[in-house]
């Protein structure tokens, strides 16, 4: 192991082990600190990169954001699948990132009823009003495009540019990058700062940066289901369904393995528990939606949980009072698709010490500063050493 790092990283999920792979690419010695790589919110999350259809009211620079991260992923998913083709890692390669579900066959967003379309068409309005590319479908041409649709959709619309990934086959091949790469994986948790001897920071840890840093994170619940198709067959749907039924918001997400998955509730909560209303709610509006999955086998139902912030929005870049520890946290509903230009941005920030306009709207200065003992420590950049420690605890 090594003894002396440049870069230290906490968690070993997606963005985790994207900054941990950016970095060694550019030359630092990196190890990554997780109990159990892949096991957080990445494990059940489906996958949706959708920088239009994920655009909510007031949250402009976000979607920006967004918009920004999706428009680098057919590059990141190539290089990823390049280096996975050169590892030997065969089941993780394939054009454009195929081996890990990277599928770019767009999003259909529909609505069951006069309402559901009422709803649904609010949102998409908002979304063409910030000049993203989504148009309004009649019912005939939506059933065009999926067959398997219910014929008694109201109407909908196409996001051409949403795609998908397959975040669990994602953690594996960024995992065989980073570590093709050099960096070194150490299996252990994480419960101060002060044990890190690294003059760089990278507190990727999900809802478990907020007793590590004191940031304003909280973990949200989000039960999500994932059905197979008879005979493990492909799914008889190519787009990524998002539809509101009777007042219920759900998506459905097609897999080539035959795999559907089902979600996703958004609680308040801090259990993983599934319970039985919240898979009633996600299957009835599934089968209402498209009436075929009713004959496919449930073979999941999970719980997880996000790192969600005050704004909904990431924690990205240098904590207010200690420049040695950086923020990638808080990604709430959009790790996936934020995975790409926050493993950049924070990598060009280790490596420059300059921070990118886009880093601005997401500093953890724009909360209060964070709770708890923290040192006075003024290192920062790699070559720089911590000269103090940084208490506190992790729920991970």
């Amino acid at each position: 192991m090594l003894t002396r790092p440049d870069v230290a990283v906490v968690g070993a999920g997606p963005v985790g082990l994207a900054i941990a792979w950016r970095c060694a690419a550019r030359g630092l010695r990196v190890v990554v600190h997780d109990p159990a790589p892949g096991s957080g919110a990445s494990r059940v999350a489906a996958g949706m990169l959708a920088p239009v259809a994920e655009a909510y009211f007031g949250e402009r620079e976000l979607t920006g954001l967004l918009t920004e991260s999706a428009a680098r992923w057919p590059g990141f998913a190539a290089e990823l699948a390049g280096v996975a083709e050169l590892a030997g890692a065969a089941e993780l390669a394939g054009a454009a990132g195929a081996g890990f579900g990277y599928r770019t066959d767009g999003t259909l967003v529909v609505g069951l009823t006069g309402d559901d379309l009422a709803e649904a068409r609010r949102l998409w309005s908002y979304q063409q009003g910030l000049g993203l590319p989504i148009t309004a479908l009649r019912p005939s041409q939506l059933r065009d495009r999926e067959p398997a649709l219910t014929p008694r959709l109201r109407g909908g619309a196409v996001a051409p540019g949403d795609h998908q990934v397959d975040p669990r086959r994602l953690v594996t091949a960024l995992r065989v990058a980073a570590e093709r790469a050099g960096v070194t994986l150490v299996p252990g948790a994480v419960t101060r700062l002060a044990d890190l001897v690294a003059p760089v920071v990278v507190v990727a840890a999900g809802c478990g940066a907020a007793a590590l840093t004191g940031l304003p994170v909280r973990p949200v619940k989000g039960q999500v289901l994932r059905l197979r198709a008879p005979g493990h067959r492909p799914p008889d749907f190519r787009h990524v369904i998002r539809g509101y039924a009777d007042g219920e918001s759900v998506y459905l997400v097609p897999r080539d393995n035959g795999e559907v998955v089902v979600g996703a509730t958004v609680e308040e909560r801090a259990d993983t528990e599934v319970t039985a209303g919240a898979v009633l709610r996600l299957l009835r509006a599934a089968v209402d939606l498209v009436p075929e999955l009713a004959e496919y086998e449930l073979v999941e139902a999970v719980a997880g949980l996000r790192p969600g912030t005050p704004d909904n929005a990431p924690i990205l870049g240098p904590l207010p009072d200690r420049p040695d520890v950086l923020a990638a946290t808080g990604h709430h509903r959009h790790g996936i698709v934020l995975t790409p230009v926050t493993a950049d941005l924070i990598t060009e920030l280790i490596v420059t010490g300059r921070p990118d306009p886009l880093l601005t709207p997401f500093t953890a200065d724009r909360f209060a500063a964070p709770a708890g003992p923290r040192s006075g420590s003024t290192a920062g950049g790699v070559g720089r050493d911590r000269e103090t420690a940084n208490e506190g605890e992790t729920c991970d």
